[in-house]
């Protein structure tokens, strides 16, 4: 009898099979945190429970995640900043950290888009402008495997020699935390984790391991603090990098009165304190203080203190286990909230002329027009002849150095330049300001490279008009010991003005330089460092298919003698040239200045500088008009009109300056607003003031104080320059941190 076994076959098969099933939920561990119903923080606890001791310790600390000098590569890194390996038991991914806030740093053989300077992203005083672009980077970064980016840069501008401006968001902590604050809504929209840096009065690259930021505690929490304060509640991100030097003679990543007062008490931050890579130097001290993740100690501090050390700490009693799982929680719930575990990062293909497009649109925006006598610009596309001059302008635009440092795909436009080494290499976007005249005026641009001033100035004079481009290259871990143009340039913009009256004078700069040429000069364009695209977006400006709308996030001063501390001992780099002058300082004295920082300063100096926070040009002009002040639920309104007088379409930035009650405060920027008009449109615009900015903070008390009377109210262009003022009278009323927030 012959029997069909087909079917007994495939029904032991499904057997085995269902069987195989069966076992393997058995044996596959229970992990309720993957619950996503659930929220970050209950998420967190439920993985802190299940883990061991050994994978607390491992997941405190972050080793260096790339094989530079000749260190080895942790398996699974991927050439960058940090890594932390997988957690395979409980389903938690490898965390990749990438530098930096200007785009995909590392790894440089690969290339990545560049932001332009984060100065020209705040200059441009649209927070959309920051948001897409941040969230433009954290794109590209999450498609090269990325979850973490150590981005947000926010430290104030207090000197416009410091090496690292370029990062950073300017010298007003409403600007600068609400450009920062939506530049990490735009990095977390994209499911990676946002750092926000480097907390905190760390506003000088000098020295800056061992230098002590001394400052009024209140001063600090109107200024710097304040600055972060806004940008924490306003993206909420994912961690706190606190930083290298002392703050009042003691080490920001084992600062009590920093990390667990001010942060976590008074702000309330869930988040997690992770170091600055080597800002480490104790184990149980800077645990208790706050700090909850040591980053890179095997490579940066004298010893990984988040291991052996720490763990002897908890054993003796020193640091109780409860502080331990404390920070296990803060980082995991901080990993969950952005969508890391959700929403894993996967290398995959990256489109970069849209990102390039991203990069374009921020530096259009940022870009500042200082100065255009008789109307020179835009210039006509009809133009004859046209002398591009320096900076290597026939290649491409400059980017500052240091850990943030993007290589463009393909690599550095220029090569062979000084510095090599740390704090280099010297980069330049592959975006030609040449070509892009070119492709306007159908080839009648020619190029000198300016090192030869005699030639180029005879170009110069036989052309129509001439742009003369310059630059001035800085980094971290570097300041400039003045704000002198290097390398004899300012020689050569005086020989080009001379031979053509008809000359724009391009800055590829960290910020503010000595200009003694500019009252000879017919337009200047602080183009700040351009970023991927920023040749085509100098020609779009100057050419006028965009009109210039950025605005100074910085006061300008004339020389160094309007600063508040005129001298940066030991500033310099001898690799390029910038040989440092005496040793460094071991202190930098901020009392000077307090909280009165950039325009508040000039203000309470009654110095002119030459040019005011907050000013720019474009091609129409706007006026104000019916200022009227309204209050209401706590609330100063003021409303307004904006006119455009021009025959162009223009965006104007009016600016809300409110001076307290008393003689002793200086005009603090409560508030802005960003209005596109075309020729001839009016629109009625209102603005409401930040409280905070209504308010000084007593330190004591741990309060913002309201001072009853009445408040000055200018509607202005810039910090000097007012078209409307009023007065409003005022309530007294005392407010903690989270008191009076208005709904934002």
């Amino acid at each position: 009898m012959l029997v069909n076994l087909r079917p007994m076959f495939w029904i032991v098969a499904l057997g085995v099979g269902l069987l195989c099933v069966t076992v393997k939920a058995a044996d596959a561990p229970s992990r309720p945190w993957m619950n996503t119903a659930l929220s970050a923080d209950q998420r967190a606890a439920l993985v802190v429970k299940a883990m061991t001791q050994d994978e607390k310790f491992r997941l405190i600390r972050v080793d260096f995640g790339d094989d530079e000098n000749g260190w080895p590569l942790p398996v699974g890194a991927l050439h960058s900043a940090g890594f932390l390996p997988a957690f395979s038991r409980l389903g938690l991914p490898a965390l990749q950290e990438s530098d930096a806030g200007l785009g995909v740093a590392k790894p440089r053989s690969v290339g990545a888009t560049a932001l332009p300077s984060a100065l020209a992203t705040a200059a441009s005083f649209d927070p959309q402008v920051a948001y897409a672009g941040a969230a433009m980077i954290a794109s590209e970064a999450h498609r090269k495997g990325f979850n973490i980016m150590l981005a947000g840069g926010i430290d104030l501008q207090r000197d416009p020699r410091t090496g690292r401006n370029f990062e950073y968001a300017g010298e007003d902590p409403l600007l600068a935390g609400t450009m920062v604050g939506q530049a990490i809504r735009g990095i977390q929209s994209q499911h990676v984790l946002s750092t926000i840096k480097h907390y905190a009065i760390n506003d000088l690259e000098t020295a800056r391991t061992t230098v002590s930021s001394q400052i009024d505690p209140t001063a600090a929490r109107e200024s710097d603090l304040l600055a972060f304060e806004i940008a924490i509640e306003t993206g909420h991100p994912g961690s706190v990098m606190c930083s290298y030097n002392l703050v009042n003679t003691v080490y920001a990543c084992e600062n009590d009165w920093l990390l667990n007062q001010v942060l976590k008490r008074d702000w309330a931050y869930p988040g997690f304190v992770m170091s600055d890579w080597g800002a480490v130097h104790s184990a149980g001290k800077a645990a208790l203080a706050g700090l909850d993740q040591e980053s890179a100690g095997d490579k940066f501090d004298k010893q990984v203190f988040f291991d052996k050390p720490l763990r002897a700490a908890v054993a003796s009693g020193e640091v109780p286990q409860a502080r331990i799982d404390d920070m296990a929680q803060r980082i995991l719930r901080s990993v969950f909230a952005a969508g890391v575990i959700d929403h894993p990062a996967m290398v995959t293909p990256i489109d970069y002329e849209t990102s390039r497009a991203v990069s374009q649109r921020a530096e259009e925006a940022g870009a500042v027009l200082l100065r255009n006598q008789q109307s020179l610009l835009p210039l006509s596309p009809a133009l004859k002849s046209i002398a591009v001059i320096g900076a290597h302008a026939d290649k491409g635009v400059l980017t500052g150095g240091g850990s943030s440092v993007v290589v463009p795909p393909g690599g550095s436009a220029v090569n062979g330049s000084l510095p090599y080494n740390w704090p280099g290499p010297l980069v330049y976007q592959r975006s030609s300001p040449l070509d892009a005249f070119n492709r306007r005026v159908h080839g009648r641009a020619q190029y000198s490279d300016g090192l030869d001033v005699a030639a180029a100035a005879k170009l110069a004079a036989q052309s129509e008009a001439a742009v003369v481009f310059v630059e001035q290259w800085t980094a971290e871990s570097m300041d400039v010991p003045d704000m002198t143009l290097p390398n004899h340039q300012d020689a050569l913009v005086a020989a080009v003005v001379r031979a053509n009256p008809r000359t724009i004078v391009v800055l590829e700069t960290n910020g503010p330089v000595k200009m003694p040429w500019l009252d000879h000069s017919a337009a200047v364009l602080e183009a700040w460092y351009p970023g991927a695209a920023g040749g085509e977006a100098i020609a779009r400006l100057l050419f006028g298919e965009v009109a210039p709308s950025g605005r100074l996030p910085v006061t300008w001063p004339r020389d160094e003698s309007q600063l508040p501390r005129p001298v940066i001992p030991g500033a310099g780099l001898d690799a390029i040239g910038l040989h440092p002058q005496g040793q460094p300082a071991d202190t930098v004295d901020y009392r000077i200045e307090g909280a009165d920082v950039g325009y508040r300063w000039f203000q309470r100096r009654g110095f002119q500088p030459l040019f005011p926070f907050g000013h720019g040009l474009t091609y129409t002009q706007f006026a104000y008009a019916h200022l009227q002040s309204h209050v209401a639920h706590d609330r100063l309104t003021v409303t307004f009109d904006v006119v455009n007088r021009g025959k162009r379409a223009g965006v104007d930035v009016p600016q809300l300056y409110v001076t307290l009650p008393g003689g002793r405060h200086t005009r603090r920027l409560a508030g802005w607003s960003h209005v596109a008009l075309k020729a001839g449109e009016t629109r009625h615009v209102e603005i409401t003031a930040d409280w905070r900015l209504l308010s000084d903070y007593d330190e004591a008390k741990r309060q913002w104080q309201q001072p009853a009377g009445n408040y000055r109210l200018q509607l202005g262009h810039s910090a000097s320059s007012f078209e409307g003022d009023t007065t409003v009278e005022l309530a007294a009323r005392n407010c903690p941190d989270s008191g009076c927030a208005a709904p934002r």
